[in-house]
């Protein structure tokens, strides 16, 4: 009885130590690749604190076409704060930008939901072959990039006499398949049976869509919202191509003229760009996980 019992015991214990390898061999794949991705950052956010006689100093490679490696260190040797006070007291063309994200991504997401919601309820509730061919119509929409569509809308921007404003980033953002796309998977995975019985007590369909679809398709209208909201406060292809008047544009075509002096400058000014689409990111992580799953359902 003890032998086996000992045996046991040593089964036991060579299966632990086994899925303790395992998962320290899973976990070093999977940090290898994540430093990488988090390396830049950190240069980024060391940068910021640098002198502009320190970044001189690692990054005259650069910017005196020397043929020597450019060096850097991940701690400054004397940390300072001029960057972030040039910026945020001594610049105010860096809070135009600012607020012109907010007021941009802000006026597309709102038209977003407005527009876009509804479409992805009709779309899932009242099947029809017409529904079908509309919505596969508008699959094929999202997946053309913006180079395809560019052209199109530069034509019919201008017979509105929208160029050179930032209506003309909006109003098209503003009726994008995406968000209808990812609405569409969470209203779909609402059962059918309640739609039916709010009908059988009398309910309106306005009410079934407020009372019944609005919060238990949430999790894809949430989705569709932080990654537009990723999506639009790091655009740059839209204002560069509709908007000629820099004031107008938003916060991440804020980039001055890099040199030795102002590498720090320019660092600065990116990671306090990135500061809220992290913030984004993670208040939405858990919808965001939830709407790319509701976006895999099949009919």
């Amino acid at each position: 009885m003890r032998n086996g019992k000992q045996i046991e015991k040593k089964d036991k214990t060579k299966q632990k130590i086994k899925q303790n390898v395992n998962q320290a061999f899973v976990l070093g794949i999977l940090i290898l690749p994540g430093i990488f991705v988090i390396f830049p950052v950190i240069i980024l956010i060391t940068g910021s604190f640098m002198d502009q006689y320190e970044l001189k100093e690692y990054l005259s490679p650069i910017f005196m076409e020397n043929l020597s490696y450019v060096s850097w260190k991940l701690m400054p040797d004397y940390p300072s704060f001029g960057n972030y006070k040039k910026l945020l007291f001594q610049d105010p063309s860096f809070f135009i930008l600012f607020w012109n994200s907010i007021r941009m991504t802000a006026c597309i997401l709102g038209g977003q939901l407005l527009v876009g919601v509804p479409a992805a309820w009709a779309f899932a509730v009242y099947k029809g072959r017409a529904g079908k061919i509309l919505f596969a119509f508008y699959v094929v929409l999202m997946l053309l990039p913006f180079q395809v569509t560019m052209l199109s809308n530069y034509l019919v921007l201008n017979k509105l006499f929208l160029l050179n404003t930032q209506k003309a980033v909006i109003l098209p953002a503003i009726f994008s398949t995406f968000p209808i796309f990812l609405c569409y998977g969470g209203f779909r995975s609402i059962p059918v049976q309640l739609f039916e019985a709010a009908r059988v007590d009398g309910a309106r369909e306005w009410n079934i869509f407020l009372q019944i679809g609005l919060p238990l398709g949430k999790t894809g209208i949430l989705s569709a919202i932080v990654l537009g909201a990723l999506e639009y406060w790091n655009m740059m292809e839209q204002p560069m191509a509709f908007i000629d008047d820099k004031s107008m544009w938003p916060l991440s075509l804020y980039l001055p003229e890099i040199t030795w002096a102002k590498a720090g400058y320019a660092f600065c000014a990116s990671f306090i760009t990135l500061i809220p689409a992290i913030f984004v990111f993670a208040m939405g992580q858990d919808y965001l996980e939830q709407g790319i799953v509701y976006s895999g359902l099949k009919e």
